[in-house]
């Protein structure tokens, strides 16, 4: 990835699938899986793999960058995986597609998926591919600037399964919604999970399947 990485120092135009608009920012890193960008003062962690172009972003239509990346910033050895493991506890922006972004913190990294909270929306499972970007928030920030005593990082209410195929099978019999409720076909009962294909009843009593991997998160109502 070589023709990519003289890239790097650039301010470029970044199309990420799924991604509704484009991101903009100098193009600070890569490791072997991930892109950083930097942009409004904030790095935005992207996996290569949602990569669906990067160019340079003409002078033109680019403003001046307000500020500098941090020097002191380790960005040696970079990954996906290593990324997620250091958002442990930090204020993060997540965005998975669609018309909204989570807000919230990592509180725990399983083999395929992770556990994130926030204040909006409680605990969310998420599936590592599906994660479009991570923008991790300045230090001591809070989400909707809640005191930190208003705010406690709740435990996950089901035990945790390794792979996210296991955590659905746990999941069978229990209401759930699939990707933020933002369809009304992907939030019902889970029946079954059976080599991948998920059986959802809908509120009508109709029954829905989908793929598991197209699951971008899971909620308990």
């Amino acid at each position: 990835m070589e023709s990519l990485r003289s890239m790097i120092g650039k301010r470029v135009e970044l199309e990420l699938s799924g991604c509704k608009t484009l991101l903009h920012g100098e193009f600070i890193d890569m490791g072997s899986d991930v892109l950083v960008l930097y942009s409004k003062s904030k790095y935005i962690y992207t996996p290569i793999h949602h990569l669906q172009h990067l160019r340079l972003y003409e002078e033109l239509d680019n403003p001046p960058m307000d500020s500098s990346p941090d020097s002191k910033l380790d960005l040696a050895n970079i990954s996906y995986r290593k990324i997620l493991m250091n958002s442990r506890g930090v204020f993060t922006e997540i965005y998975l597609g669609g018309s909204q972004s989570l807000h919230g913190y990592v509180t725990s990294i399983m083999n395929d998926y992770f556990v994130y909270h926030s204040p909006m929306h409680q605990t969310v499972y998420i599936p590592v591919n599906h994660v479009k970007y991570l923008i991790p928030y300045p230090p001591n920030t809070t989400p909707y600037s809640l005191d930190q005593k208003h705010f406690p990082v709740q435990p996950s209410v089901v035990a945790l399964s390794r792979t996210m195929d296991q955590l659905l099978k746990k999941l069978e019999g229990q209401l759930v919604v699939f990707d933020l409720g933002e369809h009304p076909n992907k939030k019902g009962l889970l029946k079954s999970v059976d080599e991948n294909i998920v059986q959802l009843v809908l509120a009508g009593g109709n029954d829905n399947y989908l793929h598991m991997d197209h699951i971008k998160s899971i909620q308990l109502p």
